[in-house]
């Protein structure tokens, strides 16, 4: 199976070959720091990408705004269900991870012993970028190349072949689109009725939320009652 790297007629393997390859020109810290990365950094880059989204979607509220906080709330249930989609695949393809079938590969991560396709983190963070995509489309492109990121990590670390991640991002993309009109005609009932809630409206519009009508509301309330008692005096 190397020999198809050699010759060229197997590009999946030659180009994992030149990806990894620069794992072994670079010096020992930076390929620590792309472990790093490639295993949990961009994962939690994805996250942090949602709740900063959240953050934005809540501060400027609107009528909207239990709509916009419910698409952000697919996008790791998306992530989620991908991944168990993606159990069975692995189950059936029963790919080996290349450093199996492939010598003189630069494996960063040890101890991988499951099937290669398709790329679990692949597939989780194109997931979220596309179910961001869908909610926002600034903070979408930014987790889309976030999950592009993640992409060549895998590769670069020995420890999926390119097609794997090409599989993980199809897989990705595909749960967080056809599932989102679903997800959100169930998702949006569900925000609203959380947004009616004192704690809720903090979550769903912020400061700008019922939270605060309702104070300004007890508080107008108040006043007249004081300018009624004056009166009466």
């Amino acid at each position: 199976m190397a020999g198809l790297a050699e010759s060229g007629s197997n590009p999946d393997v030659d180009l994992l070959y030149d990806i990894n390859g620069l794992a072994k020109d670079a010096p020992h810290w930076f390929d620590k720091a792309m472990e790093f990365v490639g295993e949990y950094g961009l994962l939690l880059a994805s996250v942090l990408l949602v709740l900063w989204c959240w953050w934005s979607v809540r501060r400027r509220g609107g009528e909207n705004a239990a709509a916009s906080v419910a698409a952000l709330v697919w996008a790791p249930l998306a992530a989620g269900i991908a991944v168990l989609v993606n159990v069975p695949i692995r189950g059936f393809v029963e790919r080996p991870r290349p450093f199996r079938d492939h010598q003189g590969l630069d494996v960063l991560v040890s101890g991988k012993t499951d099937f290669s396709f398709v790329s679990d983190h692949a597939t989780i963070t194109m997931a979220m970028g596309a179910a961001l995509f869908v909610a926002n489309r600034r903070f979408g492109l930014a987790g889309i190349g976030i999950a592009l990121a993640e992409g060549f990590c895998r590769v670069y670390m020995g420890v999926h072949y390119p097609t794997d991640v090409v599989g993980g991002f199809a897989l990705g993309t595909a749960v967080a689109l056809l599932l989102s009109p679903l997800a959100m005609a169930g998702l949006t009932p569900v925000l609203r009725a959380v947004e009616r809630t004192s704690w809720g409206a903090w979550l769903v519009r912020g400061r700008r939320g019922e939270v605060g009508a309702v104070v300004s509301e007890a508080c107008g309330e108040e006043r007249a009652s004081a300018e009624e008692r004056d009166l009466a005096a």
